[in-house]
């Protein structure tokens, strides 16, 4: 079941994505192109001169925690159950994508995004893996239970 679920809430959880990283959150297009390409340092510099550090961290939070869920692609494609493959797949995503912002003007071209995005996508394949192992626990002890 829990599949099913995710089958069809990933795409209009990817749309949503799409239009918070190219137009929510009242983006306006930069002036000028722009790219952060020294990683860590450029995260530090923008927690440290954020005007609320807390509103800081959320964001850097949110950054890793909005891409869990493609952790668990796996369940859909099955060449993603392969971390190797669903990570070298997932960079280069959202490397076109951090390309795209830089094009448009409509955000940044971070590094930082990129390597906290994959950790995120680090940590919800990792998560997949522990949730089917308790999953598969609990069906063997109740076999008429479905996920």
């Amino acid at each position: 079941m829990l599949k099913s679920i995710f089958k069809y809430a990933i795409l209009p959880y990817t749309v949503t994505m799409l239009y918070f990283m190219f137009v929510g959150m009242e983006r306006s297009q930069y002036e000028h192109n722009i790219v952060r390409i020294v990683p860590v340092f450029s995260t530090l510099k923008f927690i440290r001169e954020a005007n609320y550090v807390s509103e800081a961290l959320f964001i850097v939070f949110a950054n890793l925690v909005m891409f869990i869920p493609y952790g668990f692609l796996g369940w859909i494609l099955p060449k993603c159950r392969n971390l190797k493959y669903l990570i070298f797949n997932f960079i280069s995503v959202i490397t076109i994508l951090e390309a795209l912002q830089y094009f448009s003007r409509m955000g940044v071209f971070d590094i930082d995004d990129i390597i906290i995005n994959t950790f995120g996508v680090y940590i919800g394949f990792h998560i997949c893996i522990l949730l089917e192992v308790k999953l598969k626990r609990f069906v063997y002890k109740n076999p008429n239970t479905s996920y």
